[in-house]
């Protein structure tokens, strides 16, 4: 990692990308490319082929300590002690009001490892909040965010293309699933998952070998993505983005994450009476799906509205390539969440219609098998 005069970080993939003509932007502190050859086509990429993306910039922790699972029980809603090696859960580190610290996943490597990966803007917050809540346990934490490079392929396409640059079976690879393979003679840390709603995988590997596969996969025609197309992506999948669609104020029962909190088979965790009680009152909000139904384009923090009345706010949307629709996610009144509400968005003074609709927007004719 570098950093510019003006302490905005550049990822060890930097050089390699502006030679492919990227239009840069801040994000999270970290100069990256919004672009490339374009949003719709390197969105169309990934939907039909392949396309990858670097996420060098997010946070990677090394976990160790005997009985590990155990001891970051504590921490999160799910249960990580039913994760055999090769086995992974996305899940959220909690504060006591239940409120969502950052979102990230674990892979249980088996032998007391494993692999966490944190959004980039939370990297330094989640890496504080771990050691002050383990410093009592025998776990050790390892960051290391900035020795290796993190790039996700993505795509129906995405395994045959890069399956033959690698030393390892990553064919057999279950969705959630990750393993160690070689590449260009360096050890790597693959996994199949990925922020699209594609099939694909991301890999972290040390930086030369990860300069070599960036150049190696240019040279067989992935097409380079930006974080525009990772947010349509990953918005017509309905998949949260931390700080926008979910943050220390929101519980996971109402962002839709409710599959990850396993209040029945574990103990005690940080925000469990939170969430215990949203479970057996009701909850007050709902993260929903709504769908523009004139040419208006809801954005990030413009009003919901029922009958001319502010009821909540969007906190993620765009005009979708894939359905041609305008898509967004927001926060209404549980009254106001059933699939088929209407509901209007304030958009630079004047009302559009809007309408509740199913999650996700999209769902892949190509999914990854499921373990």
């Amino acid at each position: 990692m570098t950093t510019t005069s003006n302490q905005t970080a550049q990822t060890p993939l930097y050089d390699l990308i502006l030679q492919q003509n990227a239009r840069m932007t801040e994000f999270a502190g970290w100069e990256m490319p919004v672009q490339f050859s374009g949003l719709k086509p390197e969105h169309a990429a990934v939907r039909e082929a392949v396309g990858m993306f670097d996420i060098s910039h997010m946070g990677k922790f090394l976990l160790s300590g005997e009985h590990l699972r155990e001891q970051l029980q504590r921490l999160v809603p799910s249960d990580l002690s039913r994760l055999s090696a090769g086995e992974s859960q996305y899940t959220v580190l909690l504060n006591p009001q239940g409120g969502i610290i950052d979102d990230f996943i674990f892979y249980y490597q088996g032998n007391n490892r494993a692999v966490a990966i944190v959004n980039a803007a939370t990297t330094d917050k989640d890496k504080t909040w771990l050691l002050e809540q383990l410093k009592e346990t025998s776990v050790q934490l390892h960051d290391v965010s900035q020795e290796q490079i993190l790039l996700a392929v993505q795509g129906p396409k995405a395994i045959t293309t890069l399956d033959p640059l690698l030393e390892g079976d990553m064919t057999s690879l279950k969705a959630f699933g990750h393993t160690e393979v070689s590449v260009f003679g360096e050890t790597a840390f693959i996994s199949r998952t990925g922020y699209t709603g594609e099939d694909g995988v991301e890999i972290m590997l040390p930086i030369a070998a990860g300069r070599k596969l960036w150049e190696a996969l240019l040279e067989k025609g992935v097409t380079p993505c930006g974080l525009g197309a990772r947010d349509t992506l990953r918005l017509e999948s309905a998949l949260s983005l931390y700080s926008q669609d979910i943050d220390d104020t929101t519980t996971p029962l109402e962002a839709g994450l409710g599959w990850l909190v396993h209040l029945d088979s574990k103990g005690d965790f940080i925000g469990r009476e939170v969430l215990a009680k949203q479970k057996a009152e009701g909850l007050q909000r709902r993260l929903v799906g709504l769908e523009m139904q004139g040419r208006g384009i809801a954005r990030h923090d413009y009003p919901i509205l029922q009958e001319g009345k502010e009821v909540g706010i969007v906190t993620s949307g765009t005009l979708s390539p894939t359905l041609g629709k305008a898509i967004a996610l927001g926060y209404v009144p549980k009254s106001l969440a059933k699939v088929g509400q209407a509901l209007e968005v304030e958009i630079r003074g004047k009302k559009y219609p809007a309408q509740v609709v199913k999650k996700p927007f999209y769902r892949t004719s190509h999914p990854a098998p499921k373990g």
